[in-house]
Parts: structure tokens; C-alpha cells; sequence
């Protein structure tokens, strides 16, 4: 064995020649049975290499993943008595759990450095210390740092650097061979622990792939044997069918026997002693009578049922239909995803909304997979720990949606798996804000070219362009999706800066109120007068809405009532009455109609009634004597989520509800996405809400799911 410290060190100075210095390397003497007992002995049978211990047989030298080296021979004994239902054994030197690979302990990675040290034994010599070919008496060294073998007479008491001020690390090529030697030792065992476990991986997989057939050929049988007990029922049935008119035909054809052998007996009765008869009268009598029979007997003659009975299998299209759904029934459907090359993304993610990262899955090659089906599993945790539920929606084009809705901010951690195993970056660190700032803010305050003065109500067409009621300044703004003016909306029934509701139609014209001049006016979507009109129990008329009938219905405060009109204007019905009980109506802010053309109504609670005006449910209320706060817009969108803005004393806020269930989903507080005072409000259908902001005069576009 030979033992050293760094042999060398090489120091270059600027702008003068680099001087070596050198310390001895030592050799030491070692004990040869000290060496075999300390380094060639089995830690358990306690042989030696001198008998034979290590020979290449039954006490081969195994290297276990705890690094101890024990011979085969103990290994094989061990796993025999000792080894554990889940395929383990312990370590008898350090009781390490040991996991026994698919070929059984013989298949554990040789050891490596015992097998080297035997080596280096058998052949009872010390290690010869490398020297230079031209100065015999030198030693050879090697400079790790230049990868270079020299002696000190060689290089003339220098060795050239790479650069200046370049510190060299030279040490004697014997010491250098040694650690490469263990180097490359050491990599192939990792390399053999690699393969090991990828033959353990993949002869895992082999065996959930028969699990899986086997598993598919029991759904195939129970399949297709369903569809054969159906196919026997039917055939019972017909046979029935059959059987059953065989008989009514049978009983037919019976009684009609019985009736005729009846016939028959009555006229062998008149006819027994006609032989005897003398009498002329009575045998012309009974000719008469037997004529009679005759003529009624002709009915009896031809049988009174058939015997014609057959099957037809093509007195329809049944048969074809059959033929065509049973070469389409089912199918076998399988992968070439490829999980650990498979990847995902989070898009941005913030407390209370409904935030997604997408999976997306390629194959061994690194294609990206173009249809869905695989068996995908999540798992979504809190910066806490806390799992929070999630749900997975396959696209279908080789893309999984995991959706999650975060109720605490910091880092989430998602990670998934595909056929139990985990794809590539995962878990992956989601970052989740608890702000929510608006994606864009248009607006301030003013009557010129992007400003508003008291905006109230807005509505969005099928383009998505927005109409916005500017109500300080008697206009209509109308922008574009991206939250450019487009142009101005004026006229006679906008003046007097009291519009305050604005809706569409199911024919995309533009309907709104003026509570000063108390008319409904409706307008195309480029400002053209339609038709207006007002009646005489409007007093105070300040927000309306128009169902799928094109009714409109108007909320008037002065009278807490609800007011429905036909478009040219003429009263249908008229409901409501003022109170805070379950069905009364308070000050009415906000209004909008249901899939079903029920009528939600907000004052300081949101109500549900039917169409016409019978209480149906109530979807918020704030219990207790404190403030009871109001309501600004209501908007039901598409997916059954009710939006509403809503403010009380101190703060403002926008709720959202599952319209369907009632239940009050998250909120988003006013100090958290810096609104004023909302009060209209609409949604975009890539999930945005935009909200007018009446204290701030302003829009504000959000994200809301």
C-alpha cells in the first residue's frame, strides 16, 4: 500500500520562471495477515483469503448498497432464513434494510476493491513505484491540473502551466493510477447499481403489463358475455313468442275438433233407428234437418286457425345495426406516453381563483402525445403542507388541465404522475399571489377621450366589445375588447346624467334606463334610436334587465317593485313589495334574470324569484342588527357562476357564487384588488370579469376563474 499527501505543488509567478517544490513520498511495509484480517476477511463466516475464502466460487465477494463486503456463501444462508415478506434482508454488519435484486443475491455487484486487493495479494509483491524511461532513478509523476506524466530531470526543474499565475497539483503517476484505478472502480458500480435498478424497473413493468392483459382479457370476457347473455335472452324470448302462438293456434284449432266431434255425435244420434223408421213424415223431417246441419256445418269445415308460422330475421334493419354495433363495440386503448420526459406548466396562479397547470405529455422519442386517455394523478400541496383539491380534465389532445383553487397564498407544490410515476419537474413550485391586481385598468376621470365621470353600468356584446353607461358625462362609451374607446353613444335620452342601467337584448340591441325622465330606450350597438317608452306607475325606475322572451323588466325603488313590459312597451305584470322579509323587496341596486328566466334581485341580500315574481330562494344575506351593506351589478355568466359587487361601510368587494348550489364560492376584497366603490359588472368568456369602478372612475379587468 502506498501512503501520500500531494507530492507537489506548483506555484507560478508573473514574469519569472516556475520553481517546483517536492516532498518524499513514502512506501510502507504492511503486515501482510494484519492487511487479510482488517481488509480480506468476511465479516460474518470470518474466512480468509489464505483458505481459499474469496475464490471466485460459492465466497464470492458481494458489495451491498450499504457498502460492506459480504462473501456469497453468507448472503445465500442469510436470505434462506432471514429474508423478509417485501423482499429484503438485513445487512449483518450494520442491520441496513438491503433490497435482493430479480436474479437473487447472486446478482448483488461484485466488490469491486476486495477483488482488486485479492488481485493485488495473490501475486505477494509490493506495487512497483513507476520510473522514467531516460532517468532510471527518477520517479514519474503526474500533474493533475495538465494531465501530463514527467520527472523532475524531464521538465529541468519547471513544468509549463497554462497560464500565468496557474497553481499546478502534481502527484506520483503510482498514487495517480490508484485513484483512477478506484475512480473507475467506483463509476462502475454505479453504473452496475444503475442497470440493476433499471432491470428491476422495467422487469416490474413487465409484470404489471400481464397483470394488465390479464385484467383486460377479464373486462373483454365480462364484455362480450354480456352481450351474449343479452343476445340468449332474446333468443329465449322469440322461442317463447313461438311456443306461446303455437298454442293460442293449437287451442284454436282444438276447440274447433271439439265442437266438430260434438256435431258429430248429435248427428249419429238422430240418425241410430232412421232403418227402423216407417213413418214418411218423420224421415222427410229429419231429411230437412240433416240439410240444415249441412249448410251450417260449412263453417266448420275449413279450419278455423292456421298452421302458418315462421322467423324473419330481416323484416327490419335491426340485424345491420346489430352487425355494425358489435364490430364497433369496444376498443383497447393504450399509451406511448413517456412520463419522465412528459412536462408541465403553471399559468399564473392567485388566492381564491381557480388557478391551472397544464401536463403535457410526449413518448420515448420526445413527441408530444396528440390524444388523451392516460391514467394522470395529482397532488397539490400548500406552502403548509395542506393537500388542497384538485381536479384533472383530460383535453384530449395529449394535454391534461389540473385545476386547483388556492385559499392561502406562497409556494404550492403540484406534483403528478403518470402510470404511478412521476413526470418530469415534479413536484413543481407554483408560486401563488395573494393580490389581486387587475389585468388592465382603463380610465380616469374627466369628460374627455378616456375618462369617465360616475360610471355605473356596463354590458358586453357576443364580440366582446363593452358598453360602458358614463353616466356623468350622458354617454355611452363603447370599447374594444382590449379596453380601447371605439366611440361615443349620445342623444336626447341620455341626457340629464341619469342613466343608470344598461343590458342587451337576444337581439343585441342596447336597452337602458333613465330614472330622471323615466323612459326605457333601446339603441343598436352603433347608437341608432329603436324605441322608448315610459308609463305612468314609473316613479323612480333605476335598474333593468331583459330575459331570453325579450321582456324587460325594470326595477322601480320608489315602489320596491318589479316592473315587466313587452318591448314596444306595454305592462305584462307588476310584483313586489316593500320589506326585509324572505320575498319583500328593500332598495333594489341590481337585477338580472336566470337560465330559466327566473329573476334574481339584489338590495342588501340577492333573492331568486320566478318569472312571475313568486320567492323562490335566497342565495346571501348578512345576519345580525349591524350595517347590512348593498349591492352594486349582479351578473349570472354562462357556467352558473353569479357575480356580484357589493359595499359596505368600511370596505367593498366582489363575491362569487355557484348560482345552482347558493353557496357563496370566494371573495375578493376590496384592499386586495384596490377597488373604490364597483358597481357593474360582466364577464368575457376566457374568464375575465370587467367591473366599473364608481369611485375610481375607471374600468377594471380581472381575472375571476
Amino acid at each position: 500500500m502506498w501512503c501520500c499527501r500531494p507530492a507537489f505543488q506548483l506555484h507560478r509567478g508573473v514574469g519569472r520562471e516556475e520553481v517546483m517544490s517536492s516532498t518524499l513520498v513514502e512506501t510502507v511495509s504492511i503486515n501482510y495477515e494484519d492487511f487479510n484480517e482488517s481488509f480480506l476477511t468476511c465479516g460474518t463466516c470470518l474466512s480468509l483469503i489464505w483458505t481459499g475464502s474469496f475464490d471466485g466460487g460459492e465466497h464470492t465477494p458481494k458489495l451491498l448498497h450499504c457498502s460492506h463486503t459480504v462473501c456469497l456463501h453468507c448472503l445465500t444462508r442469510i436470505v434462506a432464513s432471514h429474508a423478509r415478506d417485501d423482499g429484503t434482508f438485513r445487512c449483518p454488519i450494520c442491520r441496513e434494510s438491503i433490497r435482493i435484486p430479480s436474479g437473487g443475491v447472486a446478482a448483488l455487484p461484485p466488490s469491486f476493491l476486495v477483488n482488486q486487493l485479492l488481485d493485488l495479494m495473490s501475486r505477494q509483491r509490493r506495487e512497483v513505484v513507476p520510473k522514467c524511461s531516460t532517468h532510471a532513478n527518477q520517479e514519474l509523476l503526474f500533474c493533475e491540473s495538465c494531465d501530463l506524466v514527467f520527472c523532475t530531470q524531464c521538465s529541468n526543474g519547471s513544468h509549463q502551466g497554462s497560464a500565468a499565475s496557474y497553481q499546478h497539483t502534481v502527484i506520483p503517476l503510482s498514487i495517480a493510477i490508484k485513484r483512477m484505478s478506484e475512480i473507475l472502480c467506483y463509476k462502475a458500480n454505479e453504473c452496475y447499481s444503475k442497470l440493476n435498478e433499471a432491470s428491476d424497473a422495467v422487469t416490474s413493468e413487465m409484470h404489471q403489463l400481464d397483470h394488465a392483459v390479464d385484467s383486460t382479457f377479464e373486462d373483454v370476457n365480462r364484455a362480450f358475455q354480456a352481450i351474449i347473455d343479452t343476445i340468449e335472452q332474446r333468443r329465449e324470448a322469440v322461442i317463447s313468442n313461438v311456443k306461446k302462438m303455437r298454442d293460442e293456434k293449437k287451442k284454436v284449432l282444438q276447440d274447433q275438433l271439439d265442437i266438430i266431434e260434438g256435431e258429430r255425435r248429435k248427428v249419429q244420434q238422430e240418425c241410430e233407428g232412421l232403418q227402423y223408421q216407417v213413418e214418411v213424415r218423420n224421415i222427410t223431417k229429419k231429411i230437412a234437418h240433416l240439410n240444415t246441419k249441412i249448410d251450417s256445418l260449412s263453417t266448420l269445415v275449413e279450419p278455423r286457425e292456421n298452421a302458418f308460422l315462421k322467423f324473419e330475421s330481416q323484416h327490419n334493419e335491426a340485424f345491420d345495426q346489430i352487425q355494425a354495433t358489435i364490430e364497433d363495440y369496444g376498443r383497447v386503448v393504450t399509451s406511448k406516453t413517456f412520463p419522465s420526459l412528459s412536462f408541465m406548466k403553471a399559468k399564473k396562479a392567485m388566492t381564491h381563483l381557480r388557478s391551472e397547470v397544464v401536463v403535457h405529455t410526449v413518448d420515448y422519442d420526445g413527441e408530444s402525445q396528440c390524444t388523451g386517455g392516460d391514467p394522470v394523478e395529482a397532488e397539490v400541496k400548500s406552502e403548509g403542507g395542506d393537500v388542497v383539491e384538485n381536479q384533472i380534465e383530460d383535453n384530449e389532445d395529449g394535454s391534461y388541465s389540473v385545476f386547483f383553487t388556492p385559499e392561502q397564498g406562497g409556494t404550492h407544490s403540484i406534483a403528478v404522475k403518470i402510470f404511478g410515476r412521476s413526470i418530469k419537474e415534479s413536484p413543481l413550485h407554483v408560486e401563488v399571489i395573494d393580490e389581486h391586481n387587475p389585468d388592465i385598468v382603463y380610465g380616469t376621470r374627466g369628460s374627455g377621450k378616456d375618462q369617465f365621470l360616475q360610471p355605473v353600468g356596463i354590458c358586453i356584446d357576443d364580440n366582446e366589445f363593452m358598453y360602458v353607461a358614463d353616466t356623468g358625462n350622458s354617454r355611452i362609451k363603447v370599447l374594444s375588447p382590449q379596453l380601447k374607446e371605439v366611440q361615443h353613444i349620445v342623444g336626447d335620452a341620455l341626457e340629464g346624467r341619469s342613466v343608470t342601467g344598461i343590458t342587451r337584448t337576444p337581439s343585441s340591441s342596447l336597452v337602458f334606463v333613465n330614472w330622471r325622465k323615466k323612459t326605457i330606450t333601446e339603441v343598436t350597438s352603433s347608437g341608432q334610436l329603436l324605441s322608448q317608452f315610459t308609463h305612468e306607475q314609473l316613479i323612480e325606475p333605476t335598474t333593468l334587465a331583459v330575459n331570453s322572451d325579450g321582456e324587460i323588466l325594470v326595477a322601480d325603488n320608489a315602489v320596491n317593485s318589479v316592473f315587466v313590459f313587452l318591448p314596444g312597451g306595454k305592462l305584462v305584470r307588476k310584483w313586489g313589495v316593500k320589506g326585509s322579509k324572505p320575498g319583500q323587496l328593500g332598495s333594489i341596486a341590481a337585477l338580472c334574470t336566470g337560465p330559466d328566466n327566473e329573476v334574481i334581485v339584489a338590495d342588501s341580500r340577492i333573492q331568486v324569484f320566478s318569472p312571475e315574481g313568486q320567492y323562490s330562494r335566497t342565495i346571501f344575506e348578512t345576519k345580525g342588527k349591524g350595517p347590512k351593506g348593498t349591492y352594486g351589478g349582479l351578473f349570472l355568466d354562462p357556467k352558473g357562476f353569479l357575480l356580484a359587487t357589493r359595499q359596505e361601510r368600511n370596505n367593498s368587494r366582489i363575491q362569487v357564487f355557484d348560482y345552482t348550489l347558493g353557496t357563496l364560492i370566494f371573495t375578493i376584497d376590496s384592499r386586495e384588488a384596490k377597488l373604490k366603490r364597483p358597481s357593474g359588472l360582466a364577464t368575457t368568456r376566457d374568464g375575465h370579469v370587467v367591473i366599473v369602478d364608481l369611485g375610481n372612475d375607471c374600468v377594471k379587468k380581472f381575472r375571476y376563474m
